[in-house]
């Protein structure tokens, strides 16, 4: 069975993303035939001589009339080697949030940068999401090499200043393609135009980068989600029924597996795990089941069941990177909610210690850190939380910060000194 890759595309307003893609689902042979009519249709409406690929991923009217991208839109599409999931972000810098979310599940970040332009602002701020966020794989796509001649020179150049700024963000697996998305130079197959470029295709690459690390090989994490205890009507069966449901975060469990629950510490032994579809002998990362306990333990929404052959320790104050997402500034006793798996918990922050420099990529001082800032902070929680670092978990190292008032939120979060250690490449 071929493997699922996910992607997640970035790249400043105008670099071609829509186009790229649109591109890969057409040449790939990934588009129905009604879609391409609908398209051309558009196309023709528009005044267009040929379709324009971009309409396959701009999916909102709202955005076809403004004529940018200003949503994740996710596609699938598969090829004899192996299946895709991609999301598409957009690249105005007030949407820096979107690819946060993109990124966070992705095993490849596509980068797209325009040649004529080369490394902007917006280009070095989505290596240091690729970086924190430890994306396993870099792709970067230097689009538009029509619109110098297939000029190797000018490729070679781009090229060159997107790696040494991946260097100084600690990205080491960083692969570049000198790419026209209009014209489908290098997208699926290789082109004559490039003769100067000997690597492979766009495609090719996608189809032999190797996906993140397999959670099912980590410890037991199952955030406890909802506790299930039917009414006596449903039959004697279940007059005693206790369970407790959840998706696996990471790991697999086992029916007579010792297991631990956390913040309590309590101590039991899995004694079932059922599905809608029956019972199971054992489970892994990412199914969502219900689980049975020896004991009777008090165990409710957002506590963490966990194999008690390792025990992450709890904690109320948190050290983290976050990308903050709001319009309002962060400062030190800013009060919020922070999400931690099914936990949600009252936080304060403490201390606002500095903000990520996109140009050195070192960590400056700062007090506050404003809309799409990359900065470090400490946080005192009311209560604790299993809090793992980021470095070695994504699943349980991740957190959010949300408005109390609203609900919206606020950042996306990482556990640790990621950004410390960024900084000091």
């Amino acid at each position: 069975m071929a493997t699922l890759l996910r992607l997640a595309t970035a790249g400043s307003v105008d670099d071609g993303k829509s186009t790229l893609v649109g591109r890969l689902l057409y040449d790939s042979k990934s588009v129905l035939a009604d879609q391409f009519d609908a398209v051309e249709r558009v196309s023709r409406d528009r005044g267009l001589e040929q379709a324009d690929l971009a309409l396959l991923t701009d999916g909102l009217r709202s955005e076809r009339e403004q004529g940018i991208t200003i949503d994740v839109a996710y596609r699938y599409f598969a090829t004899a080697e192996r299946s895709f999931i991609l999301a598409d972000c957009p690249g105005h810098v007030q949407y820096t949030r979107n690819t946060v979310t993109g990124a966070s599940t992705a095993d490849v970040v596509v980068l797209l940068v325009d040649v004529r332009k080369g490394l902007q602002e917006q280009t070095r701020r989505h290596l240091a999401v690729a970086s924190l966020l430890r994306v396993p794989h870099v792709v970067v796509v230097v689009n538009k090499i029509d619109l110098v001649d297939f000029d190797g020179a000018t490729y070679d150049r781009v090229s060159a200043e997107v790696n040494a700024s991946a260097t100084t963000l600690g990205l080491s697996d960083v692969i570049t393609v000198p790419v026209s998305a209009l014209a489908g130079d290098n997208v699926v197959t290789r082109s004559e135009r490039t003769p100067w470029y000997d690597g492979p295709s766009f495609l090719e690459v996608l189809e032999t980068l190797s996906p993140a690390g397999d959670p099912q090989s980590e410890p037991l994490r199952f955030p406890v989600q909802l506790v299930i205890r039917p009414q006596q009507a449903a039959g004697d069966r279940f007059r005693d029924y206790r369970g407790y449901a959840g998706q696996i975060a990471s790991g697999l469990v086992r029916v007579g597996d010792p297991v631990t629950v956390l913040p309590s510490g309590r101590t039991s032994t899995v004694t079932g795990i059922d599905t809608a579809d029956g019972e199971l002998e054992e489970a892994y990362s990412p199914q969502s089941v219900t689980l049975r306990l020896a004991d009777d333990v008090d165990i409710s929404r957002g506590d963490q069941i966990v194999t008690s052959r390792s025990v992450p320790a709890t904690t109320q104050d948190v050290d983290g990177t976050v990308a903050w997402l709001s319009d309002r500034e962060l400062r030190a006793g800013t009060k919020v909610l922070l999400k931690h798996g099914t936990s949600t918990v009252q936080a304060l922050v403490k201390v606002v210690s500095g903000r990520l420099d996109l140009t050195s990529a070192r960590l400056t001082p700062a007090d506050t850190l404003g809309l799409n800032d990359i900065g470090h902070v400490t946080l005192r929680l009311a209560a604790p939380i299993a809090a793992e670092e980021y470095l070695h978990s994504r699943a349980t190292g991740a957190f959010l910060l949300i408005d109390a008032h609203d609900g919206a939120t606020l950042a996306a979060g990482m556990v640790g000194d990621a950004l410390l250690a960024t900084a000091a490449v």
